[in-house]
Parts: C-alpha cells; sequence; structure tokens
C-alpha cells in the first residue's frame, strides 16, 4: 500500500508546469452564504469538496469533469476547495480542466461541517432548492457518482 501510494505521489507531480497567473480567485465562501446560493438553484447540483493537496481529490477530479461533461446541462456542479490557499487552487483547476463549472474557496471548512462531512474529498447531492440528499465520504467511483446522478436526474425539471 505505500509502495502505491508513493507511485500516485509521484505521478501526480508529472507533468507540465501550469500556469495559473491570470485566473481569478475563487470566490470565498462560508456556509450561510452557500447554503443560500444551493436554495437559489432550481436544479439538483453535485458538490464536491475538495483541495489541491489531496491525492483522492487528484484521481477523481477527470471524472468530476467527465460527469459535468455529460450531465450539466441537467445538473449544477459545483466545487468547494478547502484548507487551501488560491494559487494552489488556481493551478489544481487549471491542471485538470475543471474551469467548466463554478467553483468556491473555503479556507476553514465551514461548509462541509456544515453539512456534516468529514475528511477531503467529499461529494454532497443536493435537490433543487438546496435540500441535501446524500453525502459521499473520500474518494467517489464511476458507478457511485453514475447512481446518484441518476437520482438526481429524477429531480429535474
Amino acid at each position: 500500500m505505500a509502495r502505491l501510494a508513493l507511485v500516485v505521489l509521484i505521478l501526480s507531480g508529472c507533468g507540465a508546469p501550469v500556469d495559473d497567473g491570470d485566473a481569478p480567485d475563487l470566490p470565498a465562501v462560508d456556509a450561510a452564504r452557500f447554503s443560500a446560493y444551493l436554495a437559489s438553484l432550481e436544479r439538483p447540483a453535485v458538490v464536491n469538496v475538495w483541495a489541491s493537496w489531496c491525492l483522492p481529490c487528484r484521481a477523481e477530479a477527470p471524472l468530476l469533469d467527465q460527469a459535468h461533461a455529460e450531465f450539466g446541462d441537467h445538473i449544477e456542479f459545483i466545487g468547494v476547495d478547502v484548507a487551501d490557499n488560491q494559487a494552489d487552487a488556481k493551478a489544481f483547476l487549471s491542471e485538470f480542466g475543471l474551469g467548466g463549472f463554478d467553483h468556491f474557496f473555503d479556507r476553514d471548512r465551514s461548509i462541509p461541517s456544515f453539512y456534516g462531512g468529514m475528511g477531503t474529498p467529499i461529494t454532497f447531492f443536493f435537490a433543487p432548492r438546496g435540500e441535501l440528499l446524500r453525502a459521499h465520504n473520500g474518494v467517489i467511483d464511476e458507478r457511485t457518482l453514475a447512481l446518484n446522478i441518476d437520482d438526481l436526474l429524477l429531480l429535474t425539471p
């Protein structure tokens, strides 16, 4: 297991440097404002809590990007960067091409704490108007994400 973690760590550092100097900072948000934002949505939402330093977050980023590409017309996809810094967050988004959906910056982890999530990553599934339906703590796999998206699609207007 330690070897696998080392291989993942080495591979995650491979690749070209990411130029994120021109990207705007992610909007800072706390749990109260985020909850109000979710309550304003007319579509269901997938909210992924991530951090640039989180190895499992790096593993699931392409899956979330693919899901957004396929279902983004029917479901809101939202990222929440936690316990991080703006420069590393922007580099992460650029590296994984996750600029297609909204991301927020939650330095104090108020959002996952408010919704009862533990650790990083966490994926929350919300009905339209912000009712929390389910939380998945830890890295999400393709099957789990697909099953939850299927449930959300039943709630689309």
